[in-house]
């Protein structure tokens, strides 16, 4: 296995594509390679990824919840310097009954829910996602068929499963997100740090209900392939350019 900075300083800002876990960034992967885009392990620092040569993108596991993501986020981009995206991906729970099981959510921003600050009561953190890289998805989705839908808006991030429908309508409520999922915050919060871009794209998975947990393992191998099917449509539109969209 080769080391990533080996593969990084002489690529030309590379996109770090990073899942909470390894069950969504394998599938993902599976999807592209089915797509004739297979990856090639390489080894950054203390994690191994999956390198997608032809798109230019890295692909990760960053962990399970807002703070083990965010380290292992930082970890990628103190080993790939020249990386100028991190995108999360990974399942999510419905919020609106706009949506349902199977559609891609590309976040126009992430609000992180579950920050609550007594002493100076304000509006719960939220970080807006990256205008070059939302108008070339934008532009992807619009230029691309696709077997599913693709919507744009808020996605609501905390360390909290959504698992019964009083909560979710509550959420919804509280935040106008489309879906809900752990990681996208902490995914921010890293990538504000670096100074690079950030966007969160989710499948849902489950309808954040009493069977969230049944129902994400049961449609996460159909539906995350729709997650790679965007992603590639996206960068494969932008290698043909002489700048990409998101620089």
């Amino acid at each position: 296995m080769r080391r990533l900075e080996e593969d990084c300083l002489d690529r030309r800002g590379p996109v770090l594509v990073v899942a909470p876990l390894k069950i969504e960034a394998d599938a993902f992967c599976r999807r592209l390679a089915a797509r004739g885009l297979p990856s090639n392990p390489a080894q950054i620092g203390s994690l191994t990824c999956s390198v997608i040569a032809p798109l230019d993108m890295v692909v990760g596991v960053g962990g399970v919840g807002k703070a083990q993501f965010s380290v292992q986020a930082q970890h990628l981009l103190d080993h790939c310097r020249d990386a100028t995206l991190l995108v999360c991906i990974g399942g999510a729970g419905q919020l609106s009954p706009e949506v349902s099981v199977g559609d891609v959510i590309v976040g126009t921003r992430t609000s992180e829910h579950d920050y609550r600050e007594r002493f100076h009561p304000r509006p719960v953190p939220s970080y807006q996602s990256d205008a070059a890289a939302l108008t070339a998805l934008e532009h992807a989705a619009a230029t691309h068929e696709f077997d599913f839908r693709i919507r744009f808006g808020p996605i609501a991030s905390g360390d909290e499963d959504i698992v019964d429908t009083v909560r979710r309508d509550q959420l919804h409520a509280e935040t106008e997100a489309l879906c809900v999922a752990w990681e996208g915050s902490g995914a921010a919060r890293a990538a504000r740090f670096n100074r690079v871009g950030f966007v969160e794209v989710r499948v849902i998975t489950d309808a954040a209900d009493e069977g969230a947990a049944t129902a994400f393992h049961a449609n996460l191998d159909r539906v995350m392939p729709h997650v790679a099917d965007l992603l590639s449509a996206w960068r494969s539109a932008l290698s043909e350019r002489p700048q990409p969209l998101w620089l």
